[in-house]
């Protein structure tokens, strides 16, 4: 009895990579933002690339915010979400090479989300994590994290709770 040789590594990259785009460009918003996400394995860091049009008080200058509370939420949404289609992709559930904005399960719903503006963002690139605290059937709650320079230095955290979609399983 043998067994099937395993699939190459860069081909399982290739379909995590297919099925994160699919999951970040089903949402024009993100692509407004200028919001990107940088995968290293089952990790998701969202990357805030800095742009004139983020700053709401050109006299400091700080990033405005609502780019803020909209970026936390983003990754909380996306961070949430890569989390179930991951375990989908890795029990063989969902082939990634067959998503595409159209074609992705629905996005969790904000029931709420708490931020908390711990220093003013300054005009350069900011950086996120999310880290789902909870995720059942119905519910899920996320804490993000959001920081410019220094990982110990946050600018911006937030909690959030979202309702979950159905899933067809």
């Amino acid at each position: 009895m043998t067994r099937p040789p395993p699939e190459p590594v860069q081909l399982i990259k290739q379909r995590r990579d297919a099925a994160l785009s699919a999951l970040v460009h089903g949402v024009p918003y993100i692509q407004f933002l200028g919001i990107a996400f940088e995968r290293r394995g089952d990790e998701l860091t969202a990357v805030l690339s800095y742009d004139e049009k983020l700053i709401g008080n050109p006299l400091l200058p700080a990033l405005h915010g609502g780019v803020t509370a909209a970026f936390l939420e983003v990754t909380a949404i996306i961070g949430l979400s890569w989390s179930l289609i991951w375990d989908e992709m890795e029990r063989g559930a969902l082939d990634p090479l067959t998503l595409s904005p159209q074609t992705l399960p629905r996005l969790p719903k904000t029931i709420d989300f708490t931020v908390d503006y711990l220093r003013s963002g300054l005009p350069r690139d900011a950086y996120a994590r999310a880290r789902v605290n909870r995720s059942g059937r119905r519910y899920a709650s996320v804490h993000v994290e959001a920081w410019q320079d220094n990982r110990a230095r946050l600018y911006a955290q937030a909690t959030g709770h979202f309702l979950m979609p159905p899933r067809d399983v």
